[in-house]
């Protein structure tokens, strides 16, 4: 389609470029009041009705038929050329779209094409922006979100290190279970001077002993600034680098995909944050995507590894015929979820798929559909965190997940935010240029490192993974995707200790089940590390879990700080001569059996994981 014969008025407009649209069409003022708010000081804009009269150059059906842009010179263009110039004159430069349609071959005629298909049909395209952005189509602004994002992070992070503090001593303090010191000792003897790159923490400076509470106490502290927003951009920084420097000694018990999660959360943080306090400022867009393609991923990797693994209970929707029961700390309301019938359980494995793999999509849609992915993607973590103790991984996710809710929409139920009605100036923030390179980077750097998951049967590249490796020493830029396979039985580890090798008292967790009777209870957002990685342990060989011998051994010495991990020790007065970890197989009750017995476990035994042992051994 040809570009409309030039034309010119006499009587331009002298301040700013005019957009002219039919003022009896609510599909164009609705997007004429979108360009105002917009580039209101760039570009003005009236209805035709109004101005007809003060252009007689322009014949009326022009204005009845498309857009007209009358500049300061008095050139005058119409419909898509019109929407092109226009768009470039208000972002103040000219932008690949404008570019696209002067240089490439077809793109110019496919856009006027396309714009009277949608200039005839305007009932239709009224109807489906009211379905996609409903009456308010304004640009989006996204201050109070993050804002809230910022805070739950904060929030997230004092929660973490005070939940690994009350666990410390007990996990890698000097008499620890996997003492912190003994370990950072063999890396430097293994690795030398490679051990500052590949093994990240500040504790190869201050020492692993009084340091280690030095980083949880200041970790708190900081985390009460972040949300205060007390010199926010400079406590977030400290946070994720107090939060590595814990993680690194940390070992095992600081290998969870929320620990990653949180480090990635927070070094993605640091694109929005303003470094410089300033009232209700709007984050700029390449960091805000920083925010986003965070959680887009997480969810759609979450979906994704699950088929791509084969697993066939993800396959025939079964998984949650298993999970309820075999996940690693189970609540009450799980108990209750696992008594769904068969079809029910189906349907909601169908339903998490759904979530999963399409709102993150709806997200990247219109303002309804926005928001529609925002509420799905929160219902299935307090779903998840109703049924489940998963720490902070379901509140971090959620307020991932609120970024995506702009100003408008806390305003109308919260009355929180106005909706800002004016261009606003992006100060405060990293530069524009370096926002933009971490964006292109991150999402290429993250796809590549996700397509082996996805697609197992072709890896990459070498270099690719040596690439990997080097930037995943920092656990900030990370795949994704828990319960890959679902685990279908739930071998279950009991620690048992004896006076006279012939009469044996269990030790009770926390959180993990061990009395029949107990009921499953909420522990979360704290983490009991250490019934977790028990969790782990009963699906593995004791061979490849050295580490539960050393749990063990802390028990029999009667180790203050190892039983302060627990929740009941059978031997208050003196620690047993005999210890042993015996391995059953629990399932969870039926309500029969519950009405009958009183108990939510029943459980029958498989073999020792550790014979019975003692000091004198």
């Amino acid at each position: 389609m040809p570009a409309p014969a030039p034309r010119r008025v006499a009587s331009p407009p002298t301040d700013r470029p005019l957009v002219v649209f039919d003022g009896d069409c609510r599909f164009c003022t609705l997007w004429a009041d979108r360009w105002a708010e917009a580039w209101g000081d760039r570009i003005a804009t009236a209805s035709s009705q109004s101005v007809r009269a003060r252009f007689p150059e322009i014949p009326p059906e022009d204005f009845d038929e498309a857009l007209q842009l009358i500049e300061i010179d008095g050139t005058v263009t119409s419909g898509a050329d019109a929407v092109f110039r226009a768009r470039s004159i208000g972002m103040g430069r000219q932008g690949l779209a404008l570019w696209a349609f002067n240089h490439i071959p077809g793109v110019a005629p496919l856009s006027r094409a396309g714009y009277r298909f949608v200039a005839s049909n305007r009932p239709l395209f009224s109807a489906a922006t009211r379905l996609g952005w409903g009456q308010n189509v304004a640009r989006p602004r996204f201050a109070f979100g993050f804002e809230i994002f910022l805070r739950l992070l904060a929030v997230c992070y004092g929660i973490s290190f005070l939940s690994f503090w009350v666990q410390l001593n007990g996990l890698i303090g000097p008499r620890g279970i996997l003492p912190a010191g003994e370990f950072l000792t063999a890396v430097a003897d293994h690795f030398g001077g490679a051990r500052w790159y590949d093994f990240p923490t500040l504790c190869w400076i201050f020492g692993s002993g009084a340091f280690l509470h030095v980083l949880c106490g200041a970790g708190v502290v900081l985390a009460v600034g972040a949300y205060f927003n007390v010199a926010r951009g400079f406590s977030l920084a400290a946070l994720w680098l107090a939060w590595l420097s814990l993680a690194t000694p940390g070992q095992m018990f600081l290998g969870y995909q929320w620990d990653t999660l949180l480090l990635e959360s927070g070094l993605m943080a640091l694109a929005v944050v303003p470094w410089r306090k300033m009232r209700k400022p709007e984050p700029p867009r390449a960091g805000r995507w920083l925010v986003w393609w965070l959680l887009i991923r997480l969810m759609i990797l979450s979906g994704a590894v699950k088929l791509a693994s084969g697993d066939v209970t993800w396959r025939n929707l079964t998984a949650l015929d298993y999970h309820y029961w075999t996940q690693p700390l189970p609540t009450w309301l799980g108990w209750w979820a696992n008594q769904a019938p068969a079809g029910f359980q189906r349907a909601c494995c169908l339903l998490m798929f759904v979530i999963e793999l399409g709102c993150p999509l709806l997200l990247l849609g219109p303002r309804r559909l926005r928001h529609l992915g925002v509420a799905g993607l929160i219902i299935l973590q307090v779903a998840i965190a109703l049924t489940g103790n998963y720490t902070i991984f379901n509140l971090l996710t959620i307020a991932l997940a609120l970024t995506f809710l702009d100003n408008a929409w806390w305003s109308r139920w919260f009355g929180m935010a106005p909706a800002a009605r004016r261009r606003l100036p992006v100060q405060g923030f990293l530069p524009r240029m370096v926002s933009r390179l971490v964006l292109v980077a991150v999402v290429l750097f993250t796809t590549a490192q996700a397509l082996p998951t996805i697609f197992p049967a072709k890896m990459p590249p070498n270099w690719t993974q040596s690439l990997f490796a080097h930037v995943g020493v920092f656990r900030s830029l990370n795949n994704y995707g828990l319960f890959m396979v679902m685990t279908t039985a739930r071998p279950e580890i009991i620690v048992e200790g004896s006076d006279d090798g012939s009469t044996w008292k269990a030790y009770e967790f926390t959180a993990k089940p061990g009395d029949l009777a107990r009921r499953p209870p909420f522990v979360a957002p704290h983490q009991p590390r250490l019934d977790w990685q028990l969790w782990f342990a009963a699906l593995r060989y004791p061979e490849r879990e050295p580490w539960v011998g050393r749990f063990l051994e802390r028990l029999l010495e009667g180790e203050p700080a190892v039983l302060g991990l627990l929740r009941r020790n059978p031997f208050p007065d003196r620690p047993p001569r005999y210890i042993r970890a015996v391995l059953y197989e629990y399932q969870m009750t039926t309500l029969a059996e519950r009405e009958q017995t009183g108990n939510w476990w029943r459980r029958s035994p498989v073999d020792y994981y550790i014979p019975a042992t003692s000091l004198r051994q």
